[in-house]
């Protein structure tokens, strides 16, 4: 038996999600399946994270077993042959050793928000950035930002479905940037921890972009937090504008 890691990336339209369920097609299921294609074999996909509906991968790292005798860039590519038909691409496979866990060997998870700030709406990049026309004050959301970051009960900004067992969390990182991309102006979120609480991020940016439209004061991004209560969350930002960028490994 062999455990591979694969990097994964992956357009999360349409798809409920990273994780199998019973409600839609998901990431899991859609590399599950060709993965017996490949090898005849039924697998299990393990992730770093878990992603919602309509959620973005640039680099999700997960991994998977198989009793086969296979190639790592010769599994590759047969996934790929498989998933040609679906928007995710393996983009690296790895042999790696039998204690190495793609969620629980993670010792940090990076994603990156992407709000495209003009007024025309996004016609190339539809369901990839959340379109915010109103113009954003990058620097006053950068500015309340700060207050998130560190050692926080985030009960504010944790959906009233989450399952993890405490709403005490570490964000090593949360900093907003104005952009210049090929569609013009975007405001990027860059949001780093070891592990997030369930629409952690989509919340912290929702509240965020109302501090850049001047509805929210620098100072009110910190009171919601210190609120402890999710009646305090401002706005929750929609899902098709999130990335899964990186896990980090020992």
């Amino acid at each position: 038996m062999t455990r591979f890691a694969l990097t994964l990336e992956f357009d999360g339209t349409p798809f409920v999600g990273l994780q199998r369920q019973a409600t839609g097609p998901s990431v899991q299921q859609a590399v599950e399946e060709a993965a017996e294609r490949v090898t005849g074999e039924a697998v299990t996909l393990h992730s770093a994270g878990r992603t919602d509906t309509g959620v973005h991968a640039l680099a999700m790292r997960s991994h998977l077993d198989i009793a086969k005798p296979i190639a790592a860039f010769r599994l590759m590519e047969a996934l790929n042959a498989h998933l040609r038909a679906a928007p995710i691409a393996v983009t690296h496979c790895e042999a790696v050793a039998d204690d190495w866990h793609a969620r629980f060997s993670c010792t940090g998870r990076s994603y990156l928000y992407r709000i495209a700030n003009r007024r025309a709406p996004p016609v190339l990049d539809a369901n990839r950035v959340w379109h915010v026309a109103r113009p954003l004050d990058a620097e006053a959301m950068h500015r309340a930002a700060q207050a998130l970051v560190g050692l926080h009960d985030f009960t504010t900004f944790r959906s009233v479905q989450c399952q993890a067992a405490s709403p005490v969390k570490t964000l090593d990182r949360l900093d907003v940037e104005r952009a210049k991309t090929l569609w013009g102006e975007e405001v990027h979120i860059h949001a780093d921890a070891r592990s997030f609480l369930h629409h952690q991020v989509r919340s912290m940016v929702g509240c965020l972009a109302l501090v850049g439209m001047g509805r929210w004061p620098v100072e009110q991004v910190g009171q919601a937090l210190a609120a402890g209560d999710r009646a305090a969350l401002g706005l929750n930002a929609p899902p098709h504008g999130l990335y899964f960028v990186a896990a980090t490994y020992p």
